[in-house]
């Protein structure tokens, strides 16, 4: 099989985030962490229209 060249890798790309996010909250507390959680959740809920729309059957789930 031949290998390709690529121009984007994924795996290195979504390794490159975990290692973003583990640095930015190694040092918490689980509270802490669990703020930082649903704060990037209402943050990702307001960017994306598609998870805006799971709001409603999130909270009926609860």
């Amino acid at each position: 099989m031949k290998k390709t060249d690529k121009s984007f890798d994924c795996v290195a790309m979504m390794h490159e985030g975990a290692l973003c996010i583990y640095e930015e909250t190694k040092d918490m507390t689980e509270e802490e962490e669990l703020a930082y959680w649903r704060e990037r959740n209402e943050e990702a809920r307001k960017n994306h229209p598609r998870l805006r729309a799971l709001e409603h059957t999130d909270s009926a789930t609860r």
